[in-house]
């Protein structure tokens, strides 16, 4: 009887090392959601780049919105924008600091300040860890807060209100920051703006944002300019164009902080003649492909840039499994694309062959409820 009883409690010690060992192999990937029946906030997964499958890890912190995250340089804080407009009785929204559990996933907020503008659904943190940027939708701005020792978040230091409209009455009657990335040296910061139609050009020095020599450059007319990315050979950069379906390839002088139109290109195959809205736009990390999201179309597009002159030519249309794709991410690696489709409830992961850039789906997708980022966790 002993014998036995020992016998069983040997297996269940090995059973939980093992657990214990799958949870703590593998990136932490987080995903933000809009919160709602389905939904309490940001979950948390192990992501295995061996085989592309998650292991859930639950909610990792129960948050209003959390829409778009981004992650500190040290890789312990998360910041999330909390995409409201009644935030602390006043019309803006918030943005929260989080100090990761590595070990778990569990995320524990430090503290949540005002995002000084409505709808905030874009954050970025400087390569220094010393400074957010958030992009207020429906205020039309970009707010700057310093970051604390700890990664707690000040109040605000700066706000910096677009000015400028669009042809498209519904959408572009005012503006509408929609992201804003920083370049590879955080000198310089690029802000898609959907309803003024073009893409502000600030220098950037220490948390503080100033008009860069050519300030702002236009785009198509009604094209609603959403979400930017630079190329990481710093010559070039792209914006997924929200209102036209178009991305559109730029110059980039990263001395001067100028960007110059190169050609936009349809994100959609042949014959499609449904409604679709871009949604994200991600070079992959070796350069040599750009991925987008189209909703409507719900696929993930890819392009293969010419290294020589930023043009950029169709390679798929791969179908997200899901609708409505809002975000995607690439894995650090650069083996791996995950997907969230919002309206479907859905994330699923893609194979990117590395020498052609096309997806390859693999394992069913997981349900994580109305989910609108992915972060990796290296």
């Amino acid at each position: 009887m002993r014998r036995t009883s020992a016998f069983f409690l040997a297996m269940l010690c090995l059973a939980f090392a093992g657990t214990a060992a799958a949870q703590s192999t593998g990136h932490l990937v987080y995903i933000g959601t809009y919160t709602g029946e389905k939904s309490q906030g940001i979950y948390a997964y192990r992501f295995d780049p061996a085989t592309g499958s998650f292991t859930p890890l639950g909610l990792a912190a129960e948050t209003r919105n959390p829409s778009f995250l981004a992650l500190h340089p040290n890789g312990r804080v998360l910041y999330a924008v909390n995409e409201v407009s009644d935030f602390d009785d006043q019309k803006s929204g918030s943005v929260s600091a989080f100090a990761i559990d590595r070990e778990t996933g569990k995320l524990t907020l430090l503290n949540t300040r005002s995002s000084r503008g409505g709808s905030p659904c874009y954050i970025v943190v400087d390569k220094d860890g010393k400074h957010v940027l958030v992009a207020n939708y429906s205020g039309g701005n970009l707010a700057v807060l310093p970051i604390g020792p700890d990664g707690s978040l000040g109040e605000a230091t700066q706000v910096v209100q677009h000015t400028g409209s669009g042809p498209n009455e519904r959408r572009q009657r005012r503006p509408h920051a929609h992201s804003v990335d920083l370049d590879a040296a955080s000198a310089f910061a690029i802000s898609a703006d959907l309803g003024a139609d073009r893409l502000f050009v600030y220098r950037y020095d220490a948390g503080t944002l100033t008009p860069a020599s050519v300030p702002s450059v236009a785009a198509e007319p009604g094209a609603g300019p959403r979400h930017f990315a630079f190329h990481p050979g710093g010559r070039f950069g792209f914006a997924a164009n929200e209102l036209s379906s178009t991305l559109t390839a730029y110059a980039w002088d990263a001395a001067r902080g100028e960007l110059r139109t190169l050609a936009s290109v349809s994100t959609l195959p042949a014959g499609f003649s449904g409604d679709n809205y871009p949604g994200t736009v991600i070079v992959h990390p070796g350069g040599r492909f750009v991925y987008l999201s189209n909703r409507g179309h719900d696929s993930i597009a890819v392009f293969e840039v010419n290294a020589g002159t930023g043009a950029v030519t169709p390679v798929q249309h791969e179908s997200v499994r899901g609708r409505w794709p809002r975000h995607f991410n690439i894995h650090p690696g650069g083996e791996w694309l995950v997907a969230a489709g919002q309206r479907s409830d859905s994330v699923a992961a893609f194979r990117i062959d590395r020498n052609t850039g096309r997806l390859f789906p693999v394992g069913d997708p997981i349900e994580v409820g109305s989910p609108s980022c992915v972060l990796f966790v290296p």
